[in-house]
């Protein structure tokens, strides 16, 4: 029994992580469920999420796939009551939606600023929306919540032609600091995630030619953080005793400077 509990600290708890049919976002799907949580797993791509599950229960786990665009509310609120519905309620959210679209400012690429704010601000917002009452209600009855949003190094250094993008992920830190005092005396732990660089579909979403010329050099002259770095954080932060909040936690490949 004492083995079980060691190796599946988060049996019994509901996870529903946001972007999670690639990258940061389904490394945490399957390393949370392989630390005994249920895990939800949203985005738009259905397919992928469908794969996603059946590796999840391939391994012993239980996954729950909702495909969803985070930046639709209403679909998002549907999202979270069939959740609690379903499985009674999330405990833990991982809201790590996002997209980063880096280009000089003065190439007035509106549509891209646009679809930075639009997922990685208000689908995050919209998550929190639906998913916090859920998150407030579990902590009541557990002594225990999570939300733990996807930030970035970019929210705290500079970043030539990233500025929109770096505005939105300081924006999610400086939120979450917010929540984390207004939360913590109801037992939701609250923390901002902020990683260098990891090698995820991210990087595959840069047009801009300056920014990925950027990036290839970064790649020749370090080793990039994994997926699967990060999601080991997600999973340390909630298997943490209740008493303990990581506010914000930084994760950098060795090699990266800034």
């Amino acid at each position: 029994m004492t083995t079980q509990a060691v190796a599946k600290p988060l049996t019994g708890r509901v996870a529903v992580i946001t972007g999670a049919s690639s990258g940061i976002g389904e490394a945490s799907a399957e390393h949370l469920a392989a630390l005994g949580a249920t895990v939800v797993v949203l985005a738009r791509r259905a397919e992928r999420l469908a794969e996603l599950v059946t590796r999840i229960e391939k391994e012993g786990g239980t996954a729950l796939a909702v495909a969803v665009d985070m930046t639709d509310a209403a679909a998002v609120q549907a999202a979270a009551a069939r959740v609690a519905a379903e499985l009674g309620g999330a405990d833990l959210l991982f809201n790590n939606a996002g997209v980063m679209l880096p280009a000089p400012v003065t190439e007035l690429a509106t549509e891209q600023w646009q679809r930075q704010i639009d997922l990685n601000i208000t689908g995050l917002m919209n998550a929190i929306a639906a998913f916090t009452p859920q998150l407030v209600a579990a902590a009541a009855e557990r002594g225990v919540a999570d939300l733990i949003n996807t930030s970035s190094i970019a929210a705290q250094n500079i970043f030539p032609t990233f500025a929109v993008y770096a505005g939105t992920k300081a924006f999610v830190t400086h939120l979450s600091r917010h929540l984390r005092a207004e939360l913590g005396s109801q037992n939701v732990r609250v923390s901002a995630l902020e990683p260098g660089i990891v090698g995820t579909e991210l990087q595959s979403h840069v047009t801009d030619e300056g920014a990925l010329e950027w990036l290839a050099g970064s790649k020749e002259s370090m080793e990039w953080l994994t997926a699967e770095d990060v999601a080991q954080t997600v999973g340390f932060i909630a298997s943490l005793p209740a008493r303990v909040n990581l506010q914000q936690v930084t994760i950098m490949p060795t090699g990266q400077a800034s």
